[in-house]
């Protein structure tokens, strides 16, 4: 610390000449940002027209899905998922680390109180004895060249980015409790199928046993009819593993075990429009009763951009890298910082705030690269390279994203005919069971024929449940795939 007694420089006139300073930093040497040119078409295949309307992603998901037990169900993920919590915190630390990178271009103004004692000391013999008080800024980068501006920016775009991934991880996390509740209800409704239809078949083990020891059929026929029914047997079994895995997935989204459902007045009957869909007491709601999703505008591509958390995710990322350029640029320039202080200077305590005590410090230090052996190139190199990884990244998100879309649009137009084609095949195949049980217990038609409709209606059973099932998660799809999921409110 400079001490004198003569005419000390105030704190009044540093100001000015810090503010010049600080007003000629500012400048930026990060490259202009452009936006990548989306390489995909513009509009998706068998879909040219944009349907007038809202938006997918305007659409809030307790709007999207009205069933009433599938709403708590979300509500209960979105506050209990972990994936979902650990996004949520990592914004948080996130905009921690914005703020300390924003922090570095200001000053830090700091009061200092030092006393030292020395012998010998340097003037002579005896005791050097110090005190002082001083208020000052140590070492503060003056940023000329962009160089914390640009770390700035770079932290800002990645906390921007964390904020888009936790938004992507409630889309996903909303979209597969949904595919996962319509899962349970398709595996109840597999297994009521299943338990009808070892009912069915036990009665045609049990006509048949009695028509084999009355001589009217062949032990072929029985030891078939036995076979087809420990068939059923294992279906069953293996539904309700399959039943049980599925609910221990969608409860480990949840976040808790699965709550048990409100009591249901909702039959599911096997009529002509939604067949085999009995009543249910473990789910409380079977797919025939699900509460229908309303129809969504798809748009054109190039509206997943704005619409897709992970496209704006990637993008940001993008302009942190493009942000370190900039930083990496400004290394090559000078760095200037300020170390100043003004305060009071006395050998004896009593005499810190007495006349002449005054003490000032400015200690300006500039730094020039010369020679380090090709650092500053390589960091510039590397970030260069990674500005190019970050936009072959945001490419392929814009890829993805196009090619889930078109997915999801090529089952929405081929899955309702499926699941017509195979309800009718249901249908037909129940006529052609009731007819052929009939000629049977009329001593009309075999066994074999018997068994041969019960196979087939069992199978067309089911494949009408599963493309049901298919047809109501490629709906869940759509919605997520064209970004629907985030703007709706968190349940908190």
């Amino acid at each position: 610390m400079n001490h004198t007694e003569r005419t000390p420089m105030s704190a009044m006139k540093l100001l000015p000449l810090v503010l010049l300073v600080a007003a000629l930093a500012g400048c930026s040497l990060i490259p202009t940002y452009q936006r990548p040119e989306a390489a995909v078409p513009a509009s998706y295949p068998g879909n040219p027209a944009r349907p007038a309307g809202h938006t997918a992603a305007s659409v809030s998901w307790q709007a999207y899905f009205t069933d009433a037990r599938l709403q708590e169900l979300i509500g209960i993920a979105l506050r209990n998922n972990r994936d979902l919590r650990v996004a949520t915190l990592n914004i948080e630390q996130a905009r921690a680390t914005f703020q300390v990178q924003r922090a570095a271009l200001y000053p830090v103004l700091g009061a200092t109180v030092a006393g030292s004692r020395s012998e010998p000391s340097l003037f002579g013999t005896g005791v050097a004895v110090s005190n002082s008080i001083s208020l000052g800024i140590a070492a503060w980068e003056l940023d000329l060249f962009g160089r914390i501006g640009s770390l700035k920016d770079v932290a800002l775009a990645q906390f921007l980015a964390t904020d888009e991934a936790r938004k992507a991880v409630q889309v996903s996390l909303i979209g597969a409790v949904a595919n996962g509740w319509l899962s349970v209800l398709a595996d109840d409704e597999l297994i009521e199928l299943t338990r009808q239809t070892l009912q069915t078949r036990q009665e045609s083990v049990r006509l048949t046993k009695l028509r084999f020891d009355n001589g009217v059929s062949s032990e072929i026929d029985f030891q078939l009819t036995t076979g087809l029914l420990e068939s059923a047997r294992a279906t069953y079994a293996q539904q309700q593993r399959q039943r049980q895995l599925d609910e221990n997935a969608l409860a480990l989204l949840l976040g808790q075990p699965l709550p048990a459902p409100a009591p249901s007045s909702v039959s599911l009957s096997y009529d002509g429009s939604d067949k085999f869909t009995p009543k249910y007491e473990r789910s409380g709601l079977g797919m025939a009763g699900f509460a229908p999703m309303p129809e969504l505008p798809v748009g054109l591509p190039s509206d997943l951009l704005t619409q897709r958390p992970d496209i704006r995710q990637a993008e940001q990322l993008l302009v942190a890298a493009n942000a370190n350029i900039g930083a990496a640029r400004a290394a090559f320039f000078p760095r200037i910082s300020l170390t100043t202080s003004i305060g009071t200077a006395s050998r004896q305590l009593s005499g810190l705030f007495g006349a002449g005590s005054q003490a000032w410090n400015f200690a300006p230090q500039v730094t020039l690269p010369i020679f380090d052996a090709g650092r500053n190139q390589a960091n510039l190199d590397a970030s260069r390279v990674q500005r190019s990884i970050a936009v072959a990244q945001y490419d392929k998100a814009v890829q993805t994203a196009f090619r889930e879309v078109s997915d999801a649009l090529a089952g929405r137009d081929t899955l309702g005919e499926q699941l017509r084609a195979t309800r009718a095949q249901a249908e037909a195949e129940a006529v052609r069971f009731r007819l052929s049980d009939l000629r049977f217990r009329n001593g009309i038609a075999s066994a074999l024929d018997l068994l041969d409709s019960q196979r087939s209606l069992f199978t067309a059973q089911q494949g009408a449940v599963q493309a049901r099932l298919a047809l109501l998660q490629n709906q869940v799809t759509l919605y997520k795939t064209l970004g629907g999921g985030w703007t709706g409110q968190s349940a908190r």
